[in-house]
């Protein structure tokens, strides 16, 4: 139906603007396997949000459907592991709203009652979603008789996974209208004060002028600061919560690669040694490689320069005969037969225009190529291609420029435009179909003709064989018997001189370096103690991820919270040193001040040079040749023409400023400040709102446990 089509190819991208977030999907695990110790009481909630908990097979249920729209979306039947990624996150994020937000929707008497609906959807104030999906394209109005004529047939004329997309749909709408009626509600509550604006006016219009000394803190070497253990816990007690630390463990692994044996290498040989013959004498090269090479047979035409370097002498040098046979010959961690497949006289490239025709049913298709098979006959006739293309030509990039493609090159197109384009001649129109619709094809120019070549490669690749498998696993087997923890672990990596790895994990991490998809060996570290050698779901301490047999252990355990001081005794110590010389440097300057007030006098006092800053006002971000300094912007601004500052502590020096002059501005129109102030909080409102409902509430994640 051409109508939920066009749904599919054009809401996908608006609801992911509207909802938040990408649609998508997971693959179910091996989670539910019998004699998997994951599984106890409540252990199948996978999250507890205000009290509500909500259950594993419940957040499958809406991850699988999504996934299935997403599936309908995309025109595909797998989705891959990136895509699950992003839906399982699109789904806890539509928990999370959900459960949030609907206390404080009914709290707040917040609904979409079903004329709300109907006038969402096909009513005077349409959603963009709908707007979108029946927006005729070339009037750029909305096609009211389209949507009634479409929700019409909804019950009997459509499919049951059509239906329900649909449906999908309007939730989306109704979720959508409801946030944005308690974002409006909570916008209006937002208001600057007249006190607020004039304050902002100020702070803008009074521009200062000042000079500053600055005594660096790397003037002090760490070796004249004395730092005792009371000092460290002193600071500590005062700064720990600048001390956060994320949960966190620490893994280290080995690796039993599995890797290609001598044996697989020679058997590789002799099975291309004993093709070449058939190979030589094959009728049909195609056929052949694709019913017995590695790797499919490619239908590309190449230049010399394009060939590797000894194909191209055996072609171009030595002026190989088509069905001519080179090798075998060892590249790439592969055993190859090259053999000339086809040679012809054939330009680089071809200037081309074309007119597509593109339509989302067979119905519109076969439409559409009707109307291809009159304008090729209009162009055939004498019709210009360049106004029937700026009137027919669904390609707008090019268009209005008649069709023009520019210079084409030979790989750069799809295959069946390509064809067309390098196969008709100059002049002469032609009309094909690819993916994208109907496309009527005119070469306009060719490049000049040069030798090019198909070459048909037969490919064995040298890979492990199961015997090396079986092998490889045998001595991974073996190491983890032998070395059931920590202990064992690591003297077994010494004695056998294997090379150990380490990884820091967070709770949600997909990726370990060098490793392929370890989601699985993620998991095990978050479920083990210290010390353990971690197992997998079935109680093996064998992970096979990739060509890889990996077994590893969990060394450290990092919980979220405040790092204890042992553990940021370096960072606090640190911390202390610079404190501690910042106090020697201010008071050298409040001694150099007491003797003496004037500022060029206490700047030779304590040997610095005073420099100048012009126009900081209280919004200032960067002070010139100083950088990030707030604590001086602060400071200077509040103070008067004329006045010396006390010492000011600033990132990386202590400071001294003195204000030499003082400029008001002129702005004074307090009424639109005050409109351009409750602007900006009504701009903050939808995002802060949500984060100080979702802050307030109380949520419990535990979808690391099961993906």
């Amino acid at each position: 139906m051409s109508t939920l089509q066009t749904i599919r190819n054009k809401a996908g991208l608006l609801v992911a603007i509207v909802i938040g977030a990408a649609l998508v999907a997971f693959i179910l695990g091996d989670m539910f396997r019998s004699g998997n110790k994951f599984f106890g009481e409540n252990q199948l909630e996978i999250a507890e949000i205000n009290g509500e908990s909500i259950e594993y097979p419940d957040f499958h249920k809406q991850v699988e459907r999504i996934g299935d729209i997403y599936k309908s979306n995309s025109g595909t039947t797998q989705l891959d592991e990136e895509t699950w990624v992003q839906v399982r996150e699109q789904t806890w994020q539509e928990f999370v709203r959900k459960f949030v937000m609907e206390d404080v929707y009914d709290d707040l008497g917040i609904a979409v009652s079903s004329e709300e609906l109907y006038d969402l959807v096909q009513g005077n104030n349409i959603h963009p979603i709908v707007q979108q999906i029946f927006r005729n394209p070339n009037t750029g109005q909305i096609d009211r008789g389209a949507i009634v004529n479409f929700l019409k047939n909804l019950e009997t004329g459509v499919s049951l996974d059509q239906r329900a997309y649909w449906l999908y749909l309007e939730q989306q709408i109704l979720k959508d209208r409801t946030l944005t009626k308690y974002n409006n509600l909570v916008k209006q509550g937002l208001y600057a004060t007249s006190e607020e604006a004039q304050n902002s006016l100020n702070n803008q219009n009074r521009q200062v002028n000042f000079d500053y000394i600055a005594l660096n803190l790397s003037s002090i070497s760490d070796s004249q600061v004395v730092v005792t253990e009371k000092d460290l816990k002193n600071y500590y007690a005062l700064h720990k919560n600048d001390y956060k630390q994320e949960k966190t463990r620490r893994i280290e692994f080995v690796s039993f690669p599995v890797i290609a044996s001598d044996d697989d290498n020679i058997h590789a040989k002799e099975w291309i040694d004993n093709i070449v013959a058939d190979y030589a004498e094959a009728q049909n090269n195609v056929t052949f490689v694709n019913s017995n090479s590695d790797v499919n047979f490619t239908e590309v035409w190449s230049k010399q320069e394009d060939l590797p370097e000894n194909i191209a002498n055996w072609v171009y040098t030595e002026k190989a005969d088509t069905n001519a046979i080179y090798g075998p010959y060892f590249e790439d961690e592969s055993y190859k037969i090259a053999k000339l497949h086809k040679i012809a006289m054939m330009p680089d490239s071809v200037e081309v225009r074309h007119i597509l025709l593109s339509a989302a049913t067979a119905e519109e298709l076969t439409a559409k190529q009707q109307l291809a098979d009159s304008l090729k006959t209009l162009i055939d006739n004498g019709a210009s291609f360049a106004a029937l293309a700026a009137q027919y030509s669904s390609d707008q990039s090019n268009s209005q420029e008649g069709g023009d493609l520019g210079w084409v090159a030979r790989n750069q197109m799809v295959k069946p435009f390509e064809e067309s384009t390098f196969n008709t001649k100059v002049g002469e129109v032609d009309v094909i179909t690819t993916q994208f619709g109907v496309h009527i094809v005119q070469p306009t120019k060719r490049s000049k003709e040069t030798k090019q070549v198909q070459v048909a490669y037969l490919i064995r690749k040298v890979e492990p064989s199961d015997e090396t498998y079986q092998k490889t696993f045998a001595a991974a087997s073996k190491f983890a018997v032998d070395n059931t923890n920590y202990e064992k672990f690591n003297l077994a990596v010494a004695e056998q001189n294997l090379t150990k790895k380490s990884a820091e994990l967070r709770e949600n991490d997909r990726t370990i370096v060098g490793l392929e998809n370890p989601r699985q060996l993620i998991r095990a570290a978050f479920s083990a103690d210290q010390g353990d050698v971690l197992t997998d779901n079935q109680e093996s301490s064998i992970f096979e991820l990739g060509d890889n047999y990996v077994i590893a252990a969990l060394v450290n355990v990092t919980e979220e919270g405040n790092a204890p001081l042992e553990k940021v005794k370096a960072r606090v110590e640190l911390a202390v040193i610079k404190e501690k010389k910042a106090k020697l440097l201010a008071d050298k300057i409040k001694t150099a001040i007491s003797e003496d007030a004037d500022f060029a006098v206490v700047a030779q006092s304590v040997s610095a040079e005073i420099k100048q800053v012009e126009g900081i006002n209280f919004n200032s971000f960067f002070i010139p040749e100083i950088g990030l300094e707030p604590a001086i912007i602060g400071t200077v601004t509040d103070m008067q023409e004329g006045q010396i500052s006390q010492p000011v502590i600033g990132n990386n020096a202590v400071y001294l400023l003195k204000v030499t002059s003082i400029s008001e501005g002129i702005e004074t129109d307090l009424v639109a400040e005050q409109e351009r102030l409750t602007q900006v909080l009504g701009s903050r409102a939808s995002y802060q709102a949500f984060e100080a409902q979702k802050t307030a509430g109380e949520i419990v994640d535990k979808r690391s446990k099961f993906y």
